[in-house]
Parts: C-alpha cells; sequence; structure tokens
C-alpha cells in the first residue's frame, strides 16, 4: 500500500529526482532504518550530516509535515532555528511530548514514505552506482 490518498509515491519520486544527481540519494535506506528509531531521532539525524545529505533528510522532513498536516496531524515546525541548542531542544521537546496515536500515524506514514524513496532511488540511481 502506498497511500495514494496523501500522495507518497509522487512526493518521494519528485524529492529523488530532485536529487538524483547527488550523492544524498543514498540517504533513502538510511532514512528507512532511522524510522525505527522515532520521530526524535529521525528528525535529528540531519544535524550530524553536511550539505546535500542534511537537505535532503530536511526536506523529507519539510515533506513529510505538509502531508501530515493536511491529515490533521502537526509535527513540529519543519523550518525551525536548528543553528542554536535552544531550538534543537525546542523541537526535540515537542516530538517527545507528542501524543502517542499521532506519533504511531505518523511513523507509519513516515516508514511507507521511506520506502516509496528506497523504491524510486533504486529505479534513477545511475547504474554505476547500483548495488
Amino acid at each position: 500500500m502506498t497511500l495514494e490518498l496523501l500522495g507518497l509515491d509522487y512526493e518521494a519520486q519528485q524529492l529523488v529526482l530532485r536529487y538524483r544527481d547527488t550523492e544524498a540519494i543514498n540517504q533513502a535506506h538510511k532514512m528507512r532504518s532511522a524510522v525505527a528509531y522515532g520521530l526524535e531521532r529521525f528528525w535529528g539525524e540531519r544535524l550530524r550530516l553536511k550539505e546535500q545529505d542534511a537537505a535532503y533528510w530536511r526536506d523529507v522532513w519539510k515533506t513529510i509535515c505538509r502531508l501530515l498536516a493536511n491529515s490533521g496531524i502537526n509535527l513540529p515546525d519543519p523550518n525551525a532555528d536548528t543553528n542554536n541548542t535552544a531550538g534543537i531542544q525546542e523541537v526535540t521537546q515537542a516530538l517527545w511530548n507528542f501524543p502517542m496515536a499521532q506519533r504511531k500515524v505518523a511513523l507509519a506514514i513516515l516508514l511507507q514514505f521511506c520506502d516509496c524513496l528506497v523504491w524510486w532511488t533504486q529505479r534513477y540511481k545511475p547504474r554505476n552506482q547500483r548495488g
């Protein structure tokens, strides 16, 4: 199931196409694995990455925030200031306090979205980078 209602497959395709010519698309498998650790860790992963990789994770988070908002689930501000400790603490605290029922739905949809990213990555990855 790709939850066409939310357009997950289409949105994933658009992101992969946007990053297709960068090494960042290799992050899709890592994103898929990171979902198991929760929203807080998925959100925070971009903080340790650099440039294109960090931008890809940020864009995935922004996309999932937008898609979930259409369903009435509002994740913390995807544009929050992460250049300082206070901004990071604000977002992580909001995620720690996120309602459990909404957390489960958000994680399920994020998981499916990452599956879509992995699928499209495998389709669009240049031949010499396929593993």
